[in-house]
């Protein structure tokens, strides 16, 4: 792809879309606003577990004791955060039971932006991505709708009526 078609392409994907071009797309995928709202606070659920409880990766620390998570404890941490929020959720009556494709998603895309993301203030800006990506209120590009549409999708999915 050339530069000028590449750069095209970059500003039709960067580009808000219209409320009535999303209204028309969540219809047509079947976007449900009540489950918008619970896999927000999914995400959200699992976000806040996910820092509170992650000791860290202190690379820049010039002592001794720096904390260095290695990837079999990022892997534990991951899964005992996931289960965790999973089992929170079914106090309240809601199962979640992923299929290990979907399961995979989550643990890659988390790797990718935060335990392997070396900007703090990305991790640090990840629950207001999560609600940018899950409020109706806010204008969103297509790349925005995507990605909500591949989470939405997963955890509509894993939603399991018959406990």
């Amino acid at each position: 792809m050339s530069g000028e078609n590449f750069k095209g392409f970059f500003d039709w994907l960067a580009k808000p879309m219209e409320q009535d071009d999303i209204d028309a797309w969540y219809l047509a995928n079947n976007i449900i606003p009540e489950y918008t709202e619970l896999f927000r606070d999914f995400c959200i659920s699992f976000l806040n577990l996910l820092t509170k409880t992650y000791l860290g990766d202190d690379i820049d620390a010039n002592n001794e004791t720096k904390v260095v998570m290695s990837e079999k404890q990022k892997k534990e941490h991951f899964l005992w955060c996931w289960n965790k929020t999973i089992e929170n959720f079914n106090k309240e009556n809601i199962t979640f039971v992923f299929e290990e494709i979907d399961y995979n998603y989550f643990e890659s895309f988390f790797y990718e932006i935060f335990y392997n993301q070396e900007e703090e203030n990305i991790k640090l800006s990840l629950n207001t991505f999560f609600d940018h990506l899950f409020n109706d209120n806010i204008k969103k590009t297509k790349a925005d709708i995507e990605i909500f549409t591949d989470i939405y999708k997963k955890l509509e999915k894993s939603l399991n009526f018959e406990h």
